[in-house]
């Protein structure tokens, strides 16, 4: 890595309540991040993409001072990390409408996840159509160098890196391709139909992070098991306990081997029981943190206008050569 720092930027959607599998992926790599030298970190409330699904307006700012609140619970430090909304720093959409003059519709409709949310019956509206390109323009304003993603959203950064080339080819080098930093998420599943992936719409079968301890175990041991009498880790055959398994291995840091060889010789309910332990243990500080985050909303509120500030002249360098180069005055 050169001296020169590099840029990391990522995005949290406020659209309700976190679960284990959000801690899992993409905020235990943000923070684990912030141990390293040589970054800048860029983590944004993504609240203008929340809007692309349907929400209770009322409750919408709510949701996006929640999400910071939980984002700073859940270990981004604001001395290390940039903590920001997306939409207090209007450069964003100014270069995502660029941008969209620059992509064939047809690119957009190719999207996987623009398939799979309108066959599930989501309005396919023209935010949800361009999200990719927004998604773009929340990275490449801030000239990023790596984006944490999930598999669902490697597509994207695909798309993100085609409109930068394809910029540079018409504009001159302009934007940096940013590298894909594959975040590991353990494919957590609901803990009453190993069928489906963990879900807020589902909330019996979610752990929610910031649940009661009795609600955690409450859930924990409800969960589906199966007619087996030893702890097993068989996904395909025996989908129900390995989901707990997989969930206690990465709570632990340690392979669903090692849960199997020590759990082998007991029976559901005490591994169950084992298992929420252990999880609350390793929420319980999360958990004390953010209600004492909730104290200081005043605090978080003049940190988050503040880094808009900073933000907004960061990006403002990036789209005032960009409209030079396009042509506008």
């Amino acid at each position: 890595m050169s001296t020169k720092e590099k840029v990391v930027v990522t995005g949290f959607q406020p659209s309700g309540r976190l679960h284990i599998g959000n801690y899992l992926g993409m905020f235990k790599q943000a923070a684990a991040m912030q141990k390293e030298k040589g970054l800048k970190r860029y983590y944004f409330i993504a609240d203008y993409h929340s809007l692309t699904q349907k929400y209770d307006p009322k409750q919408k700012s709510r949701e996006i001072m929640e999400m910071a609140i939980d984002a700073l619970a859940l270990g981004i430090d604001p001395k290390k990390s940039t903590l920001f909304i997306q939409s207090h720093v209007p450069h964003h959409t100014n270069l995502a409408w660029i941008f969209n003059t620059l992509t064939p519709v047809g690119e957009l409709e190719r999207m996987v996840s623009y398939k799979e949310k309108v066959s599930q019956g989501q309005i396919a509206n023209a935010g949800l159509l361009t999200y990719p390109i927004l998604m773009a323009a929340d990275i490449l304003i801030y000239d990023a160098d790596f984006v944490p993603v999930g598999e669902d959203q490697i597509q994207h950064l695909e798309l993100t890196r085609a409109i930068a080339r394809k910029f540079n080819q018409r504009f001159g080098k302009t934007f940096k391709e940013p590298q894909a930093l594959l975040t590991k998420t353990p494919r957590v599943m609901s803990l009453n139909d190993p069928s489906n992936k963990m879900s807020k719409s589902i909330p019996s079968g979610c752990l929610f992070i910031f649940d009661s301890e009795a609600e955690t175990t409450k859930k924990i041991m409800a969960a589906q098991t199966d007619s087996h009498k030893t702890i097993g880790f068989d996904p395909k055959n025996r989908p129900a306990v390995s989901n707990l398994v997989l969930i206690f291995a990465a709570f632990r840091g340690v392979s669903e081997k090692e849960i199997v060889k020590e759990f082998k010789n007991v029976g559901y309910k005490e591994f169950k029981a084992a298992l929420a332990k252990e999880i609350n243990s390793s929420l319980k500080p999360l958990r004390t943190r953010k209600k004492e985050l909730m104290k200081e909303k005043s605090k978080i509120t003049k940190l988050l206008e503040q880094n808009a500030k900073k933000m907004d002249r960061v990006a403002s360098k990036k789209i005032e050569a960009v409209k030079s180069k396009v042509g506008l005055i």
